[in-house]
């Protein structure tokens, strides 16, 4: 082989390897490195430190003071000092004050009040069904439970219920001691006053209560109507008022009342109807656009249900 081909050969064979090194790909990332990827830089976590507690600084803080706030979420719940408020549902709800329980018309069911103390005194207003419910009474009850009624809900109880039952009508008053809490209560009229509903509440059928609890006054209305009864109040603290038709008043008859008797605080309840539920966010405007000391606070009464 000449020189000349030699070297021809030689360059045909390096053109070669070189085009076949220039070809090879590099390999495709696997699963295992996508599902790892590289830690963030710490300046770039420093940085989002750094934003979050800008964020923080910068949130508008709550209207109002903190005990306001509280009594005014989604909640069931709601504390006056030494007065705890719990709302089961539409006409049932639990007062506890150091110590001594208060059930106010249990209905439902044990179940609903399985995580609660067991009452020292139950107040019953009425004999309808969502104020009476003899099985739930007879499942909560305790041995030295004393209930409190009216005639026609002593009529319904059972022996057992019967054994600490208190009598009283509207216009009576009694007295009880525990050890640290001294409880004054007074039955009051509750009634209807349209035409069309007399038949559902006539008075002196049911009670409405004032309850005077280490001297916090706390107004029951029961099933009732704007009566005259209700716009006499004076000194009441805190107050639960209805409003449902067709059973018992509109909310314009409650606000006109709540705007007479002026209670400190008033709590809508039992404002579930024929047709839904009682539009108590107009209640509340009604009521403190006229007078603005009066502070309107809204509980859960019928669970996601509730307009707040």
């Amino acid at each position: 082989m000449t020189n000349k081909s030699y070297i021809i050969l030689s360059l045909a064979v390096g053109l070669l390897l070189f085009n076949c090194k220039s070809d090879k790909k590099e390999p495709v990332e696997t699963p295992s490195q996508v599902e790892n990827p590289i830690p963030t830089p710490s300046e770039a976590v420093d940085k989002v430190e750094i934003d979050s507690s800008v964020t923080k600084e910068s949130a508008p803080e709550p209207t109002g003071n903190k005990s306001e706030a509280k009594k005014n979420i989604a909640s069931n719940v709601s504390e006056e000092d030494d007065l705890k408020i719990t709302a089961i549902e539409h006409a049932s709800l639990v007062l506890e004050n150091n110590g001594t329980t208060i059930y106010i018309d249990p209905v439902g069911g044990q179940d609903l009040y399985g995580t609660l103390n067991p009452p020292n005194f139950i107040l019953i207003t009425d004999i309808h069904g969502d104020h009476l419910d003899i099985p739930t009474l007879e499942a909560i009850a305790s041995p030295n439970t004393i209930i409190i009624g009216p005639r026609a809900v002593k009529e319904k109880l059972s022996a057992p219920l019967l054994k600490n039952f208190e009598l009283m009508f509207n216009g009576l008053s009694k007295g009880f001691k525990t050890s640290k809490v001294e409880l004054n209560i007074d039955a009051i009229p509750m009634y209807n006053l349209r035409k069309e509903a007399l038949q559902f509440h006539p008075k002196d059928r049911g009670n409405g209560y004032i309850l005077d609890i280490n001297g916090t006054k706390v107004y029951i209305s029961g099933d009732t109507e704007d009566i005259p009864e209700m716009r006499s109040l004076k000194n009441i603290d805190i107050a639960f008022v209805c409003m449902n038709l067709p059973y018992t008043m509109t909310v314009e008859s409650a606000a006109s009342a709540v705007l007479d008797f002026k209670p400190a605080k008033v709590y809508p309840y039992h404002y579930r109807g024929t047709d839904g539920h009682s539009d108590v966010e107009k209640f509340k405007n009604m009521v403190t656009s006229q007078n603005p000391n009066i502070e309107v606070v809204q509980l859960k009464w019928y669970g996601n249900k509730d307009i707040l």
